[in-house]
């Protein structure tokens, strides 16, 4: 009989699923109704979850390192051995050097409310260690979502098929979040028109209206492109602007100086289809943009994303069933996972985990002396992967590594932890797409001695003595302080699931209002105004130089979830180039390459194909170093330069050459 469960991954549907379990072992994963948007089916990565589970990677027990740093040589621990030696390190780097010389780093490798933020925040609020910025992914676009509209819930996927028209800008929802895919291909069914722009051409592109493939980083000079000719042909919404926008002379004067001419220009684009586009959106309504990620990881991402989620505003595109925007809909629920720390956050220092590398190595006031990776894979997700290697070789830093399989970071810890996976313990989780809440406890024993993170780290505050006798302890505990009074709670007992406080399907403008402090649309916020030096939404030159002359961008892959799942895929991965580009270098399909610049280089079959525009080479995000010739990945080529607010990770701003390897 198949149990009911969720996955909380990184993923903004948040699908319902069933489980078969066999003497305690998932033996099938599927999905069911329960989520009205997941609708009974899941994709292939959580399907195969089994082999994720039980696979020959899966870390069994607690380890300390016997062998060289890198070298992946480790002996046996106990629990309590592993747990007084570290508990130990962080006593002594604390005393020392103080708390700040202790850095947890952590990120999205579960997504749950449980796993992330409550106890481990306890433990690093009251040991003083420094505060994360947990970069690597979202800030530029959450900054530009929040400044703009205070994260106002967006346009229901289930909703699209109310559109006239849709614009896919900066996402791939075939390898990131499947469950949108229906309700565009039900829209087109009835008539609406598909635009899709991405350097690449998937197979949503593909079966777009139009495609464009636009150049890396010029998504800002498009999207006020299109602002401002809505201005000049006179499709603004005056109305709606004057009641619920501020700012509006001021971002109409930031955006005159582009002209579709010019903008497409510069994004490498047909003129007649940027003009087509413009008069689809124009026309249109209901219409709907959905916002990716892809086009906040460059130099220009959080001007390029506020300057598309202004589009809906200035054409006023609000106020019906399917018009609007979507981004994330993480604050739709209204919880946070803080709420079940019982310790308010501290003024310690805050550091940017993009910078990883370059903290680990230059920081000394204090430095960095004991690290605690978990629900993040560093070697694979971080940039400037070769620096960050040098700062995981230090032999005077403490890495403690807290994983489900032996990944490329764990060959790098002193001891290493073995934690449950989804299904083995208790999670509770809100959607970033779907909004609905989940909470279901454990359905499958956890395999060999794993612990779940809110037992670990509340282990970690007893050996240190920074408990309190109010502190909400074990999954039920923790999940009914998240919970707190807000309605939830009896549902979810209930049924597992729940609707977001807003509702699944809420109209934008009508059930659901921008939550800034005025309840204003804010075209040209303040803050980031002052942010960017009185220069937000200015286009910021490429950085391709005539050694380095290619935009290597790393997109999400369909087989895994940024690195989770990679041990499962065995095969090497090639890069992909445009024909014009590999004959131009000599190349060809199938032959190993060398791709470069002055970070360092990955070596890696290449594919042939048109379906990347010229000028640009694609490999994932997330790779590990088995799926490369080298050991390295993309990450190797990426620096830890920031974005233009909030201090997001720039991945598609590495610009590189390719040659053929030699033998």
């Amino acid at each position: 009989m198949a149990q009911q469960s969720h996955c909380p991954l990184d993923c903004p549907d948040l699908c319902s699923l069933d489980v078969e379990v066999e003497d305690g072992r998932v033996v099938s994963v599927d999905g069911n109704e329960q989520n009205a948007l997941t609708d009974g089916y899941i994709c292939s990565k959580v399907r195969g979850l089994p082999e994720h589970l039980y696979g020959d990677e899966r870390l069994l027990y607690p380890m300390v390192r016997s062998g060289a740093k890198g070298s992946g040589q480790f002996e046996r621990a106990s629990w309590d051995d592993a747990l007084d030696l570290i508990a130990e390190q962080m006593r002594g780097a604390r005393d020392h050097y103080g708390g700040e010389s202790i850095l947890p780093l952590s990120y999205g490798g579960s997504n749950g409310l449980l796993t992330q933020d409550t106890t481990d925040a306890r433990l690093w609020r009251r040991v003083g260690a420094s505060n994360l910025a947990r970069n690597v992914c979202a800030v530029p676009t959450t900054t530009a979502a929040t400044e703009m509209y205070g994260k106002m819930p967006g346009v229901a996927f289930q909703d699209y098929p109310e559109a006239e028209l849709i614009i896919v800008w900066g996402g791939n929802p075939g390898a990131t979040g499947i469950h949108v895919l229906p309700h565009i291909r039900e829209a087109q069914r009835r008539g609406a028109k598909l635009v899709v722009i991405d350097p690449r051409s998937h197979k949503l592109a593909r079966s777009a209206d139009l495609h464009l493939p636009i150049r890396p980083a010029t998504d800002v000079a498009l999207a006020l492109a299109l602002g401002n000719w809505v201005f000049e042909a006179g499709h603004a919404d005056q109305d709606f602007l004057a009641e619920h926008a501020v700012q509006v002379e001021a971002y109409r004067e930031r955006a005159s100086g582009w002209t579709l001419e010019r903008a497409a220009d510069l994004a490498g684009l047909e003129l007649e289809q940027v003009q087509q586009v413009a008069e689809w959106y124009a026309a249109a309504s209901p219409a709907v943009i959905r916002c990716g990620w892809g086009l906040e990881r460059n130099r220009n991402g959080c001007g390029a994303a506020a300057a598309v989620m202004a589009l809906p505003a200035i054409a006023g595109k609000f106020g019906v069933r399917g018009g609007g925007y979507t981004m994330s809909n993480s604050g739709a629920a209204g919880l946070s996972a803080g709420d079940a720390a019982n310790e308010p956050e501290t003024d310690a220092r805050t550091i940017n985990m993009n910078r990883l590398g370059r903290e680990l190595l230059e920081q000394e006031d204090p430095p960095v002396k004991v690290l605690f990776v978990y629900n993040c894979n560093a070697v694979a997700t971080m940039p400037d992967q070769e620096r960050v290697l040098a700062g995981l070789a230090r032999d005077d830093l403490f890495t403690v590594v807290y994983e489900q399989v032996n990944n490329d970071t764990v060959p790098w810890a002193d001891v290493v932890l073995p934690a449950t996976a989804m299904l083995e313990h208790s999670e509770l989780s809100n959607g970033y797409g779907a909004m609905v809440v989940q909470h279901h406890g454990p359905v499958a024993v956890p395999v060999g001695e794993a612990r779940p993170n809110y037992d670990v780290f509340q282990d970690l505050c007893v050996r240190l003595d920074l408990t309190k006798p109010d502190d909400p302890v074990g999954a039920d505990a923790l999940a009914a302080a998240i919970l707190g009074t807000n309605g939830y709670a009896e549902t979810l007992a209930a049924d597992g699931i729940a609707p977001a406080v807003c509702g699944e399907r809420p109209v934008q403008m009508v059930d659901t209002h921008p939550r800034t402090a005025d309840q204003k649309v804010h075209l040209l916020p303040a803050s980031l105004e002052q942010e960017t030096g009185g220069n937000f939404y200015a286009y910021r030159d490429d950085p391709a130089t005539s050694d380095h002359p290619l935009a290597l961008i790393s997109p999400a892959s369909g087989k895994m979830i940024t690195s989770t799942f990679g041990q499962t895929i065995r095969r090497q991965w090639a890069m992909h180039m445009h024909p014009a580009d590999a004959e131009a270098r000599g190349v060809a399909d199938g032959d190993k390459v060398r791709m470069y610049n002055d970070l360092g280089e990955v070596h890696v079959l290449v594919k042939v194909t048109d379906r990347v525009r010229s000028g640009v080479v694609f490999l994932p995000k997330g790779l590990w170093s088995h799926h490369t010739l080298n050991g390295r990945t993309t990450n190797a080529l990426c620096s830890d330069a920031p974005t233009d607010c909030g201090e997001g990770a720039t991945f598609n701003d590495a610009r590189v050459q390719v040659e053929l390897l030699a033998d």
